[in-house]
């Protein structure tokens, strides 16, 4: 029998998956340099979203919150600005990253109990801790990726009117 904690998790890490899904889903299809396009006045990308879910969510969230890995955290200082994607980076290179965070970011879930607290926590962007579990960090990805695939899907509809669920 499987432990109510696992099955939890595994839960929770199946709700993520179709958000990740739906992240990558959205985009299939989708010519490089619409990738690259801003679309709405702040000037955001979509390349530069799903390179921001890649640090910025992915693995900031597992493997630095979560692990408490002492490169992860170091590498945090090496970036200005993860909504930025350089001209001459593939786009199917952060593509590639965030399947690869993603999948590291599940690895590191299925290690830990869901009740452990972080490892570290970055007072210095957050003060005082407001996800005590990995069950916290874990719904705050969540919520973090749902949300920034319903900005993909209004991203999307405007570059060419593709839209991921259409009802009748």
């Amino acid at each position: 029998m499987t432990a109510p904690a696992t099955t939890e998790l595994q839960a929770l890490l199946s709700f993520l998956d179709a958000q990740r899904r739906h992240v990558l889903g959205i985009l299939d299809g989708l010519e490089p340099e619409a990738l690259r396009q801003p679309v709405l006045p702040s000037g955001w990308n979509c390349l530069g979203l799903v390179h921001h879910l890649a640090l910025d969510v992915e693995r900031f969230w597992f493997r630095a919150v979560v692990t408490g890995d002492p490169a992860v955290i170091e590498a945090l200082d090496d970036i200005e600005d993860a909504w930025q994607v350089a001209p001459d980076v593939p786009h199917t290179e952060v593509l590639d990253r965030y399947r690869t965070e993603a999948g590291l970011s599940d690895a590191v879930v299925a290690a830990t109990d869901a009740d452990a607290p972080p490892a570290w926590w970055p007072h210095h962007l957050f003060g005082p801790p407001h996800l005590h579990t990995v069950r916290d960090v874990l719904l705050h990805v969540i919520t973090e990726t749902a949300c920034h695939a319903g900005h993909l899907d209004a991203a999307r509809e405007l570059l060419d009117g593709r839209r991921w669920l259409v009802l009748t």
